[in-house]
């Protein structure tokens, strides 16, 4: 009698079918709920943000001075560029990075009106000149709204070599810490002056530099996915 009860159930007509269309069922249901998860901890993730510590910590504590070089068709076509980053990265530096003292950005502009061979001389004799212990020096190569020749689709990038020099140390005319910065905009290509005037192109890459150049020297909250 016991024999006649070993037999598997699953070898009762239909329960095999319906076994493995529950399995089946339950593959395509664990598939797709995982598929949901992921995609939420991608858009999690995409729309999250994270803290980055300084690059360099050596402004906290000191004096500085903001010097912002660019050649004379940059200044030309952006008259207003080179005060306007010097102000902005002033700023935000004596906002955010704990400094002692600064020079403010019209004595900068008239340092560099007053003397035209300032980017010749010898780093530690400008520290001197301003009593300043930094200085943050920014050389912008590049800034253009769009591609040369095609004046119809904006194309914007700024690009700048930022190199710090510490007048106290014991090479005060030799850049201690620098760093290449390379922004753009618009974020995708085919946008015209329809869309948006060369104004907004331009403010948003001076923003952005500011940005870049700004978060090198104090911890801050950026973006997972940056897209600048």
């Amino acid at each position: 009698m016991v024999g006649m009860f070993s037999k598997s159930i699953f070898n009762l007509p239909g329960v095999l079918p319906l076994v493995a269309i529950a399995i089946s069922v339950g593959v395509v249901v664990g598939v797709a709920g995982c598929e949901i998860v992921g995609v939420m901890a991608a858009s999690a993730y995409y729309e999250g943000s994270h803290d980055v510590y300084e690059e360099y910590d050596g402004l906290a504590g000191k004096s500085f001075v903001v010097l912002v070089a660019a050649d004379r068709m940059i200044q030309s076509e952006h008259p207003r560029i080179v005060g306007e980053l010097t102000n902005n990265i002033t700023q935000r530096l004596i906002g955010h990075a704990d400094v002692s003292g600064f020079v403010p950005a019209p004595a900068v502009a008239q340092f560099q009106y007053d003397t035209p061979q300032w980017p010749a001389m010898p780093y530690s004799d400008i520290a001197a000149h301003f009593g300043v212990e930094r200085i943050v020096f920014i050389d912008l190569y590049d800034f253009r709204l769009h591609e040369p020749g095609n004046q119809y689709l904006w194309n914007g990038l700024a690009a700048a070599t930022l190199g710090i020099v510490e007048a106290d140390s014991v090479l005060p005319d030799e850049f201690i810490f620098t760093k290449d910065i390379t922004v753009q905009f618009p974020d995708a290509a085919g946008y015209s002056r329809s869309d948006f005037p060369a104004q907004a192109v331009s403010s948003t890459l001076r923003n952005r530099m500011v940005d870049r150049v700004s978060w090198l020297f104090y911890e801050h909250e950026e973006k997972n996915v940056l897209e600048y």
